[in-house]
């Protein structure tokens, strides 16, 4: 029996010997309350079947006609309780989250140290938790540069963070430590790593899909991107010979306090925009962000005129 199950068990003894024992009929009575509640939480919430859950016991809340109730939701060794709101009569299950306004771990990314693209003083930041291997931040990354910069010009500034899917994405982790590598000598030439790696993924995942020819693809072209920025070959060599992934660790850590499961996930002065969106959409949290701070966005963009139909007729 899962500890959890049996401090339940166990408390439940303590009361029945503590004080007034149940009759049989209000012991069935709260079984079935209790079926009713937990069917109730695993549907509205997607618990998996090997899952426990265990009803607490109500107390007193802050919400007239409701009571507290904690359920207990464990798997294994690890446990969380869920506080919900029942309503006196038993026939209402409610759940209020309250969030603390001060403290936003999405407005304190860390961004020290982070290659910058666009005006680095600008009012409006957007992150971008990218994967270089990843389809999907390579969609976005084309919508960001150079539309959207083009449209907001000097308003906005963007900063990319770490976050390798390695588990489904074989080089990425590889190709995030090189791109690091490149940014400890300059900012430009990680960026037009990124351009290019985005734009050329297939060239570095090759037709058989061997990861040591991606490894070695990787590298290359990042030796070639220093090479034209006159980088020091001898220090980015060492780098890339180290592949010291201590920083991208420490960026997947952050990501994961942010609950992020997927890429690309974008910050817009703290929103969250999750996956590779419209670049519409993008641009209305960055109108949001920019009226917040006492900015005027750009006008929208012109709309083609409306073609004459062929043919006409009365």
């Amino acid at each position: 029996m899962p500890q959890i199950r049996f401090l339940a068990v166990l408390l439940a003894i303590c009361v029945t010997v503590g004080c007034k024992a149940q009759t049989d009929s209000q012991a069935v009575s709260d079984a079935a309350a209790n079926r009713r509640i937990e069917v109730t939480v695993r549907s509205q919430f997607n618990i998996p079947q090997d899952y426990d859950l265990a009803i607490g016991a109500r107390k007193p809340s802050k919400i007239s006609s409701y009571d507290e109730l904690p359920v207990t939701v464990s798997h294994g060794t690890r446990s969380q309780i869920i506080s919900f709101l029942i309503s006196s009569d038993g026939k209402k299950l409610a759940r209020l989250e309250t969030y603390d306004l001060t403290h936003d771990p999405a407005s304190n990314i860390d961004l020290s140290g982070r290659p910058i693209r666009g005006n680095p003083n600008a009012k409006v930041t957007i992150i971008n938790f990218d994967d270089l291997e990843c389809p999907y931040c390579a969609r976005m990354h084309l919508q960001l540069f150079p539309k959207t910069l083009e449209r907001y010009k000097d308003k906005i500034r963007f900063v990319y963070k770490d976050f390798p899917l390695v588990e489904i994405h074989p080089w990425a982790m590889r190709a995030s430590v090189n791109a690091d590598c490149l940014a400890a000598q300059n900012s430009d030439v990680y960026w037009n790593y990124v351009d290019y790696l985005h734009a050329h993924s297939d060239e570095v995942t090759g037709a058989d899909r061997d990861l040591n020819k991606s490894n070695a693809a990787l590298d290359r072209i990042a030796r070639q991107q220093a090479a034209a920025a006159k980088l020091d070959a001898q220090k980015l060599d060492a780098c890339i010979a180290k592949q010291d992934d201590s920083q991208v660790k420490e960026s997947l850590k952050e990501a994961s306090g942010l609950g992020l499961d997927g890429a690309p996930a974008l910050f817009v002065n703290g929103e969250r925009i999750n996956g590779a969106v419209p670049e519409e959409q993008v641009w209305m949290a960055i109108d949001r962000a920019l009226r917040a701070e006492g900015v005027q966005p750009p006008p929208p963009p012109a709309q083609p005129a409306e073609q004459a139909k062929p043919g006409g007729g009365n």
